[in-house]
C-alpha cells in the first residue's frame, strides 16, 4: 500500500518547481490558523459581559410600614445614553463619532452607595450601619441646616493634614483646583464659567441611596438587608449595632423608606459585573462603592469627597481611590501570611509593567473604597469588560484614557474575618485577568 495521498504528489513528480508551488497553499492556511486561533482565543478567554436580565433591572425596598415592595423598575442613565445614540445613528448614518458622555442624566440626589454582596448575611449588618450613620447624619434631607454647613465646613474647607500630603493627583490632566463655600445642603458651587448652571443645581442636592447589589447569594443576604432597614424605619429611636469600626450604641438614626434599594442578580457574576450593573443605575451626584464587610473606615469618606471635588476638571470628572498603601508596614499587613505579602508585591510588581503609565502609579488599586463624580461614570462603566477582581485596574485604566484626574487617598482599614479571596487561586486569576486587559487594550479588542 502506498502512502495515503502518495498520488496527489506522483502527478508533480517531474516538477522542480514543486515545492515553490506549495508556497502559496501554505501561506494561506498560515492565515487560516492565525485567524482561527485569534477567534478561539477570544472566545475562550476574552471577558465578555452578559446583558443583564429583566428581572435584574428591578428593585425592591422596604417602605415606611415595613413592607419589602413589589419589584419595581430602575432608573438607568446608561439605558438613556444608549437610546440616544441609536437615535444620533439613524439620523446621521455617515457619522463617524458620536460623542454621548456628556449626556448624563442629572443628579436626583447627593450621593449613591453600591455594596456589591455575595453571601454576606454575617457581615453585611456592620456595614451597613456604619455606612447609614454616617449618611444621614451628613448629607440626609432631614438633616438640620446649622449641622449640614459644619459638615461642610470640615468636609471641604478645612482638608486634615493627610489628605493634603498624601493624596496624589495620578493623570496627566492637571486639575482645576475649585472653590466652594458652605449651603445649606451641603453642596459646594463651582466657581468656573462652564460649570456654573450645573453647580448651582447641584447645590439643592441633598439624600442618599444605596444600592445593594445582591450577587446571586444562596444564603441570607437580601433578607438581612431588609430587616436591617425595618429596624432604621419602624422605630421613633432605633438602636445602633456594633460594626467593625464602631460599638454598639443605644442611640441610632432613623433611614428615610425606600433609602435601601435591592437588586438581586439571578447568577452571579462576580464582584466587578455587580459593581458596574449598580453604578449603571446610581442617581446621586458622587457614586461610591465599597465593599460589603465594611473592612474601609466609612468616616474616611469625607476624605475622599475632598479630595475628589478638588481635583474635578472643568467638565466635572474626577475619581479619589481608597488606598492602604500606608499601612504597609503596619501590623495589619504584617501579620497576614508571607506568601499573600509575597503575592501582594509580585502583583504590584505586574502592574507597574502591564498598565498605562498613571495606573502604575497608584500604590493602592485594589482597594475596595472609590468615590466617582457622576460626569466621569459615562467614560468609564459603559466600556468596563472584566467582572472578576481585577475590574477595579480596568477602571483605572479607563480614567487614564479619558484624562480624568484620578486622585490616591489614605483611608483606614483592617481586616475583618470571612473573607471569600482564595490567595492563591485568585492571585493566578488577577495576573490572567492583567494580562488580557493589557493584550486586549492594547491590539484593539477592546475599544472605547
Amino acid at each position: 500500500m502506498g502512502v495515503m495521498g502518495r498520488h496527489f504528489v506522483d502527478v508533480f513528480e517531474k516538477d522542480q518547481w514543486f515545492n515553490l508551488r506549495l508556497v502559496p497553499f501554505i501561506l494561506i492556511w498560515a492565515a487560516f490558523g492565525i485567524v482561527f486561533s485569534i477567534w478561539l482565543f477570544i472566545t475562550l478567554f476574552v471577558p465578555n459581559p452578559r446583558k443583564p436580565l429583566p428581572s435584574e433591572k428591578q428593585f425592591t425596598t422596604v417602605d415606611k410600614a415595613g413592607d419589602t415592595t413589589d419589584p419595581e423598575p430602575l432608573p438607568c442613565w446608561y439605558d438613556d445614553i444608549q437610546r440616544k445614540y441609536v437615535k444620533a445613528r439613524r439620523e446621521d448614518a455617515k457619522r463617524e463619532k458620536i460623542e454621548l458622555e456628556k449626556e448624563i442624566d442629572p443628579a436626583e440626589l447627593f450621593i449613591t452607595l453600591v455594596v456589591p454582596a455575595f453571601n454576606e448575611e454575617d457581615r453585611l449588618s456592620g456595614m451597613l450601619e456604619e455606612a447609614v450613620n454616617f449618611l444621614e447624619t451628613e448629607y440626609g434631607a432631614a438633616s438640620r441646616a446649622d449641622q449640614n454647613t459644619e459638615g461642610l465646613d470640615t468636609l471641604v474647607e478645612k482638608p486634615t493634614s493627610t489628605q493634603t500630603e498624601d493624596s496624589t493627583t495620578t493623570t496627566t490632566t492637571t486639575p482645576r483646583q475649585r472653590k466652594s463655600k458652605a449651603t445649606a445642603n451641603g453642596a459646594a458651587i463651582a466657581k468656573t464659567p462652564d460649570a456654573q448652571s450645573q453647580s448651582q443645581s447641584q447645590s439643592q442636592l441633598r439624600g442618599w441611596e444605596i444600592l445593594l447589589i445582591d450577587d446571586g447569594s444562596t444564603d441570607d443576604t437580601l433578607l438581612t438587608a431588609q430587616t436591617f432597614a425595618r429596624r432604621h424605619i419602624l422605630p421613633t429611636h432605633p438602636r445602633r449595632a456594633s460594626g467593625p469600626w464602631t460599638h454598639r450604641s443605644p442611640q441610632g438614626v432613623s433611614i428615610p423608606p425606600g433609602s435601601i434599594r435591592m437588586v438581586s442578580l439571578t447568577e452571579n457574576r462576580g464582584k466587578g459585573g455587580a459593581v458596574t450593573h449598580g453604578m449603571r443605575h446610581a442617581r446621586g451626584q458622587y457614586v461610591l462603592f465599597a465593599d460589603a464587610d465594611g473592612a474601609s473606615k466609612f468616616s474616611d469618606l469625607s476624605k475622599l469627597l475632598s479630595a475628589c471635588r478638588r481635583a474635578e476638571d472643568d467638565a466635572g470628572r474626577a475619581v479619589a481611590v481608597g488606598s492602604r498603601a500606608h499601612l504597609v508596614g503596619s501590623d495589619a499587613v504584617v501579620k497576614r501570611s508571607k506568601l499573600r505579602n509575597f503575592l501582594m508585591h509580585g502583583f504590584h510588581l505586574l502592574l507597574r509593567f502591564m498598565t498605562p503609565p498613571a495606573t502604575a502609579k497608584i500604590a493602592d488599586t485594589q482597594c475596595g473604597f472609590k468615590l466617582f463624580s457622576r460626569p466621569s461614570l459615562p467614560y468609564i462603566v459603559p466600556h468596563m469588560h472584566m467582572e472578576g477582581w481585577i475590574f477595579d485596574v480596568e477602571m483605572l485604566m479607563l480614567a487614564e484614557f479619558s484624562g480624568i484626574p484620578v486622585v490616591e487617598v489614605p483611608v483606614g482599614w483592617r481586616e475583618v474575618v470571612g473573607s471569600k479571596l482564595n490567595v492563591v487561586r485568585d492571585s493566578i486569576g488577577m495576573a490572567w485577568g492583567l494580562a488580557i486587559l493589557r493584550l486586549c487594550w492594547s491590539t484593539g479588542i477592546y475599544r472605547r
